[in-house]
């Protein structure tokens, strides 16, 4: 009898996480890793990368560590390069690189432009990062999978590339200036709707699958002002817990979704679902 478990593990299998240090990148990278999968843990901090790799590794996973600029051709090569010299294949590639305004503590008070007053160089840097960085990172991934006839790309998408951000949930109380997600979040996002259809379609025939992955706001030490607001437009009250992609995650990435390829799977609480 057929065990439906061994379908969601990735054993002799490869994989790449951009933006590998990240909150979610971060648990990404340990489960594919748990799956059985050698991870490489891409960041633009090549230092961190090393440093959760070694925790993998510390852990008895199989990872390496490396530097990317997903805006660099040569860079993003690289990263290819290493990984085919490291473990001699690459069957999964992870997104998850990306410019993404925080709102927690640590971020407080740095979103203050209005739309009419956004700077043009923030809009062409987070394009650069979050739809250019996704194109160069899956055009070289593709290579190797195109000669080993196997590949699983994972885009991260945002709620907010699906619908327009609720600018109301990031309004203080009594302070006249206030905070809003910029608009290249909502545009950038969307576009890794469409680099996905569009890497799905192209690669019809082969054994090359593309789809999406849109988490839900994540709690990361945000203040109880925003928590409550966020909280109130989802459908199961609360903001995600950092852990709770990690089964999406992993099932796009593995056999168990094999028959799946230009979708989205959404994991956001139900915010969309109002």
């Amino acid at each position: 009898m057929e065990n439906i478990l061994e379908k969601f593990r990735l054993d002799g299998q490869a994989a790449i996480v951009t933006g590998g240090v990240g909150l979610l990148g971060r648990e990404f990278c340990k489960t594919l890793a748990q799956a059985g999968a050698a991870v490489v843990v891409a960041d633009l901090n090549e230092t961190a990368a090393c440093e959760v790799a070694r925790e993998l590794e510390d852990a008895g996973l199989k990872a390496a560590g490396v530097g990317v600029d997903v805006t660099s051709p040569v860079s993003v090569q690289a990263m290819i390069k290493s990984t085919l010299e490291a473990f001699g294949r690459l069957d999964v590639l992870v997104c998850s690189a990306a410019l993404d305004p925080k709102f927690d503590s640590a971020h407080a008070g740095q979103h203050r432009n209005t739309f009419e007053d956004y700077p043009l160089e923030l809009w062409q840097q987070a394009l650069d990062v979050n739809l250019t960085g996704l194109f160069l990172c899956a055009q070289a991934a593709v290579k190797p999978m195109l000669v080993q006839d196997h590949g699983a790309i994972i885009n991260i998408c945002s709620t907010y590339g699906l619908v327009g951000p609720d600018q109301r949930i990031y309004r203080k109380p009594g302070q006249p200036d206030q905070s809003f997600k910029p608009v290249y979040y909502s545009v950038t996002k969307s576009g890794v709707i469409g680099l996905t259809h569009y890497l799905a379609t192209y690669y019809a025939g082969t054994h090359i699958r593309a789809n999406a992955l849109t988490p839900g706001g994540v709690f990361n030490n945000h203040d109880e002002d925003f928590v409550q607001n966020y909280s109130a437009r989802t459908v199961l009250g609360r903001m995600a817990r950092r852990d709770e992609m990690n089964g999406a995650l992993l099932f796009l990435a593995s056999d168990a979704s094999s028959y799946m390829t230009g979708a989205n799977l959404i994991v956001d609480g139900g915010w969309t679902a109002w």
